[in-house]
């Protein structure tokens, strides 16, 4: 390197700390402190406070809550009587959209679903990718690509963020909730927890190998904003979506 190439590079470096320092003055000035700390501040506590763990909403509360908080994303959401009331609501989704596919996982929760909904017409996937080779999984993606409603029962629903918890498996894939123009989701009502902490701190209880590939949020349906904020619905997922919650 020339010695004028060094001279501009030691330029450079000087005058990029004086703006370094610059700058984290304008910071500690605007905090009250004569000059900025050289080290860290201590934190009396990590994560939330311990108080909110005793935050705890009865169960219609939570039920209320989760649905408010759903329905300002844009999801629609039903309260419901057993599973027998989530197979009609399903059937008669099905006859007034006039939907030709849909794709279900392969979860005990909707056994009885896939038996129900054999009566109508449409066509009915399962998803199941336990032992598919990679032909069989871009086979399953296609149908999940082209159905036009996506079944999935729910791991957690979170009231205060108005959000589902979905993990991947090989029987739970996310191409069944991403893929369809429609996701219904079914939510057992002990899933229906108050805040976020309660359904990830169990996952730090897993060792690695017990991890799910993939921990998952759906708050409301697919929406996307562009610089000028103009909002598109259903663009990287499903435009309209519904949960379910069985009582």
């Amino acid at each position: 390197m020339a010695k004028s190439d060094m001279s501009f590079l030691q330029k450079l470096e000087v005058e990029a700390r004086k703006d370094q320092t610059s700058f984290f003055g304008n910071i500690a000035a605007r905090l009250g402190r004569a000059k900025p700390l050289q080290t860290a501040p201590v934190h009396s506590m990590k994560g939330a406070p311990e108080f909110w763990d005793l935050v705890d909403l009865p169960l219609d509360g939570r039920i209320q809550l989760f649905m408010s908080n759903w329905h300002k994303t844009g999801g629609h959401a039903k309260r419901l009587i057993g599973m027998a009331e989530a197979e009609a609501f399903i059937e008669h989704f099905i006859e007034e959209t006039q939907a030709k596919h849909l794709i279900i996982q392969d979860q005990p929760e909707l056994e009885s679903l896939g038996t129900a909904l054999k009566v109508t017409e449409i066509d009915i996937a399962v998803w199941n990718a336990q032992g598919v080779d990679c032909d069989g999984k871009d086979e399953l993606i296609a149908i999940a690509a082209g159905a036009d409603i996506g079944v999935i029962a729910a791991e957690y629903a979170i009231a205060y963020t108005g959000s589902l918890v979905i993990t991947s498996a090989p029987t739970r894939g996310r191409s069944v909730s991403l893929l369809p123009t429609t996701l219904i989701a079914i939510i057992p009502v002990e899933r229906l927890k108050t805040s976020l902490g309660e359904v990830l701190r169990p996952f730090d209880d897993l060792e690695m190998t017990d991890m799910p590939s993939g921990i998952h949020f759906i708050s409301g349906p697919s929406r996307s904003a562009d610089i000028e904020n103009d909002l598109t619905i259903g663009v990287h997922g499903p435009g309209i979506v519904y949960a379910l919650i069985i009582e």
